[in-house]
């Protein structure tokens, strides 16, 4: 099993566990992980320390430590393979090129999905924002979505 530190698309920070790293990307890429405060399937991993075994002499001095100030305050991080970087490249180059040439269309995205699938506006580009049961539904009818990827450093 492992937990994962997850944050939504509004910056909600919470935690799930999974059987493995395999586990999560599957059920992340259907749509099944979702936020648990506003129902965002938008979730990504945040950054995480890993915990490490402690040796009981360890344990024991860290509850006689006094309360770390907040700089000093251990924060969750990770290093990315070359792999990982990779394809955080290549999803940040999709979602440019979407961004780039697509019509944000905002919350009425599962409206002018469904015009469009059944020939009521013109067919075209477009991105905006649906909750997981919207995309669920629309899917359901057979217009095809996707999530449109957002990455950490898009926040930074």
């Amino acid at each position: 099993m492992i937990r994962y530190t997850l944050r939504c698309a509004k910056d909600h920070h919470f935690e799930s566990w999974f059987a493995d790293s395999a586990a999560y990307d599957k059920q992340a890429k259907r749509g099944l992980v979702t936020c648990p405060n506003c129902g965002s399937t938008k979730v990504e991993k945040s950054l995480m320390a890993p915990q490490l075994g402690r040796t009981e002499r360890q344990k024991s001095s860290r509850k006689k430590a006094a309360t770390p100030a907040v700089a000093n305050e251990a924060s969750p991080i990770a290093m990315m393979s070359d792999g990982e970087r990779e394809l955080r490249t290549k999803l940040k180059e999709l979602r440019d090129h979407v961004v780039k040439n697509a019509t944000d269309v905002g919350a009425k995205f599962p409206e002018e999905a469904r015009k469009m699938h059944y020939g009521e506006s013109e067919t075209r580009s477009i991105y905006g924002e649906a909750s997981f049961d919207d995309a669920k539904a629309l899917h359901e009818e057979g217009i095809e979505v996707l999530p449109l990827p957002v990455l950490p450093d898009d926040r930074n």
